[in-house]
C-alpha cells in the first residue's frame, strides 16, 4: 500500500524462516512462511534450516520434506529452499579436506588448487541432492543458492555445475542465484566454466554463466564501502547493477540489505536508507525484482 498502482516490484527472499526466530517469538516455520505471505505480502517465500549452509542441510533433509510438503498445501506463493553454498565447510577442521589457507602460505599452490577443486566436487554433490530431495520428493517451486561465491571461483563453479545439472534433471524447476559480491575472487585462479576463467568476473559477465547453466533468477550483490556516504554506495551499486541487468536474459533481483546494494551495514538498516536505494535500483536499473 506504500507503492503506487503499476509500480509494484517482486520481491524473493534468503533465509526467510530465521527472520522471526530473530525476535525471539516460538512458532513454527510453516507459522512463520504463513506470517510472511498472509500478513506482510509476501511475492515469494523459501524455508530454510536454522544452519543455513548445504553441507548441513544434507543431514536434515528427511526433516526438511514434510515441512515442505505441508507448506506448500497451506501457501499459495512459490516456495524455494534455500541455504549457502558455504564450500569453507568443507576443508579442515569442518570437512574432510585439507585447508587451502593453510597449505598456501607454505608455498603448496598445486596442492591448495587440488583441495579447492575436491571441496568444489563435495559441495555439488550436496546441493544436487538437497535440490533433488526438496523439488522432487516434497514439491519445492525451486532452490536458492545464497551468497554465492563467498570461497571464491571454485565456490562460483560448483554452484553453475550443481544449477547445470539439477535444470537437466527438472527443466522446470526454479533455480535462483545470489552472490556474495560484485568482484569473483581467484582463490583457485585457473578454474573455468564453460571455458570462462570465473577469476575476476562482474556480474554482468556472472549473469551469463549463470544463464547457461539453467538458473531463472539471479542476484547481483554489490558490496558497500563502509566508510563512504549512502549516496556514493548507492552509485557505485547502481553502476555495476545496471550493466548486469541490461546484458541479463533472465530476471535480476538485486540484493539490497546488510551491507549490499548501497544499503549500510548494520542487521537493521535504516527504513528511509533501505528504501531509497530499493526505489532508485527498480527505476535505474529496470529491475525484475529485489
Amino acid at each position: 500500500m506504500g507503492v503506487e498502482e503499476g509500480k509494484e516490484c517482486c520481491l524473493s527472499y534468503d533465509n526467510m524462516t530465521s527472520k522471526i526466530k530473530r525476535a525471539h517469538i516460538p512458532i513454527s516455520k510453516i507459522q512463520q512462511l504463513l506470517m510472511f505471505e498472509r500478513g506482510m505480502g509476501a511475492d515469494t517465500l523459501e524455508l530454510t534450516h536454522i544452519d543455513y549452509s548445504y553441507k548441513q542441510c544434507k543431514h536434515v533433509v528427511t526433516y526438511e520434506k514434510p515441512n515442505m510438503e505441508q507448506a506448500v498445501l497451506q501457501t499459495i506463493a512459490p516456495i524455494m529452499y534455500g541455504a549457502m553454498p558455504n564450500m569453507g565447510l568443507y576443508s579442515i577442521p569442518d570437512g574432510p579436506v585439507s585447508n587451502p589457507s593453510d597449505l598456501m602460505p607454505q608455498g603448496k599452490i598445486k596442492e591448495a588448487r587440488e583441495a579447492y577443486e575436491q571441496m568444489a566436487e563435495y559441495l555439488i554433490k550436496d546441493i544436487v541432492y538437497v535440490g533433488s530431495e526438496l523439488y522432487e520428493l516434497a514439491g519445492a517451486d525451486g532452490i536458492n543458492f545464497d551468497t554465492t561465491a563467498a570461497s571464491g571461483d571454485a565456490e562460483f563453479y560448483a554452484a553453475l555445475k550443481a544449477a547445470e545439472i539439477l535444470h537437466e534433471k527438472y527443466p522446470a524447476m526454479g533455480i535462483e542465484m545470489g552472490m556474495s559480491g560484485e568482484f569473483i575472487l581467484g582463490m583457485h585462479g585457473d578454474i573455468e566454466y564453460d571455458g570462462v576463467r570465473l577469476a575476476g568476473l562482474y556480474p554482468q559477465d556472472q549473469v551469463k554463466l549463470a544463464r547457461k547453466a539453467g538458473v531463472t533468477i539471479f542476484g547481483p550483490a554489490i558490496n558497500i564501502v563502509t566508510n563512504e556516504s549512502l549516496p556514493w554506495n548507492m552509485a557505485r551499486s547502481i553502476t555495476f547493477t545496471k550493466a548486469c541487468s541490461e546484458v541479463s536474459e533472465i530476471p535480476i533481483h538485486a540484493n539490497l540489505g546488510m551491507g549490499v546494494g548501497g544499503v549500510p551495514l548494520t542487521l537493521q538498516p535504516p527504513l528511509d536508507a533501505l528504501s531509497r536505494a530499493s526505489k532508485a535500483h527498480v527505476e535505474l536499473c529496470r529491475l525484475d525484482g529485489l
